[in-house]
């Protein structure tokens, strides 16, 4: 069996899914055009990243575990900081206890080389296409009877003039010439991905430590060395990627960009500068939330204490005419129709409390008959108060005694 029989299938996989996305695409693009061979590199990408999210997940983990241990890993270097290699067994031994894996980091970019290495395959498989080579050998499904017809396609396919499998040092090569395209394009176009892959490989590695890295961290050291590391191993080597690859890992560095800062914003680790900013997120939402429900009870507390504070609708007496209305000091009967002792006629008798008030004031009867101990209700000259009831109301005379011997005088009626 061979050795490297892994590849093989690896190169199967990819070139699998790429013919996949390609028939997918191929509902609304050219089949023949090279955008439509982009879109199922970019397909590939969506596939591969999904399948190590668990990966990324034990990275982020891994990262975390390395914070919390920091404190342990300084007081082995300051136990033992005379002895290296008693460091590194208590460093391992802390590692293995506590299921920490510093390499964690590194794990993604690591699995995603076999990867990179099939596409590297397949495009070169696609570039060196020769039906008159009786020797060659399709890459991966392509050798298969059913996708047999879409090598030629794909080794037809180009962007700005420049094939998928076209690559810096190779621009003059002679299949390119053969095929019809522009060196100089496929120099620039190259040089461009080169630039454009090695930037967002720099810039994902920065973003995770300058954001999500805590002070003092062990893993910042490592961290910063890959930062200038891998990009310069990408400028360097990019020259002898295929376009097809180099949008590969253009396309898979903005997926982790996008990861991480999704990541680093919602789950930020411990003690690191993004952590300080979530916590500030936290508070701020939480105090607007406070303000938003305060201000809603305060609302409705008003509310309440309006309703509460709204006086009952006090109903208006009706308007009593002028001439019913009581004179001031002037004596009133209760009954029905009687006059009082000025001659006015005083009706129904009228609820003291809706009646106008006159301040006006009045001579008192008591004045007129001093004698008398009392005031004269209906008469003057001390005649006692009487009230006399009218024929058939059932109320009977009621006198008011004032002392003396009543008078045969009768009040006028």
């Amino acid at each position: 069996m061979d050795p490297l029989f892994i590849l093989d299938w690896l190169r199967i996989a990819v070139s699998w899914i790429l013919v996949q996305f390609h028939s997918l695409f191929s509902i609304v693009l050219d089949p023949a055009s090279g955008w439509t061979w982009v879109m199922s590199i970019v397909g590939l990408v969506v596939v591969i990243r999904i399948l190590l999210i668990p990966l990324f997940v034990k990275q982020i983990k891994a990262m975390r575990n390395m914070q919390l241990i920091h404190p342990q890993i300084k007081e082995i270097q300051k136990k033992y900081a005379g002895d290296r290699e008693r460091q590194s067994k208590e460093t391992m031994k802390l590692y293995r206890e506590t299921g920490t894996n510093p390499l964690a980091s590194c794990l993604p970019i690591l699995l995603q080389a076999p990867i990179f290495f099939a596409l590297f395959q397949v495009l070169q498989g696609i570039a060196m296409y020769n039906p008159d080579d009786t020797g060659y050998t399709a890459p991966g499904v392509f050798s298969w009877q059913q996708y047999a017809d879409l090598l030629p396609q794909a080794h037809e396919a180009s962007i700005f003039g420049v094939p998928l499998y076209g690559y810096f040092m190779g621009a003059n090569n002679a299949n390119l010439i053969e095929g019809g395209f522009s060196p100089t394009s496929t120099r620039i176009l190259s040089f461009i991905l080169i630039i454009l892959m090695s930037g967002t490989t720099f810039l994902t590695q920065r973003q995770l430590i300058v954001k999500n890295t805590a002070p003092g961290n062990p893993m910042v050291r490592q961290q910063k060395i890959l930062l200038y590391v891998f990009p310069l191993i990408f400028a360097v080597t990019g020259i002898n990627f295929p376009i097809g690859v180099l949008i590969y890992w253009l396309t898979t560095n903005l997926w982790t960009m996008g990861q991480q800062f999704y990541v680093i914003r919602n789950n930020p680790q411990p003690g690191s500068p993004a952590f300080d900013a979530w916590e500030a997120r936290k508070k701020d939402k939480a105090d607007r939330k406070a303000a938003r429900k305060s201000g809603g009870s305060t609302l409705e507390l008003t509310a309440e204490t309006v309703v509460e504070e709204v006086a009952p609708v006090r109903v208006q007496p009706k308007r009593v005419p002028k001439s019913k209305r009581n004179k001031p000091g002037g004596p009133t009967t209760t009954n029905n129709g009687n006059n009082d002792i000025n001659g006015n006629n005083s009706g129904n008798s009228s609820d003291p409390r809706t009646e106008p008030v006159d301040t006006t004031p009045a001579q008192s009867t008591s004045e007129a008959a001093p004698t008398t101990g009392a005031m004269s209700a209906n008469g003057a000259n001390g005649t006692p108060k009487t009230a006399a009831a009218k024929p058939g109301s059932g109320k009977a005379k009621t006198t008011k005694s004032t002392g003396k011997k009543p008078s045969s005088k009768r009040s006028s009626t």
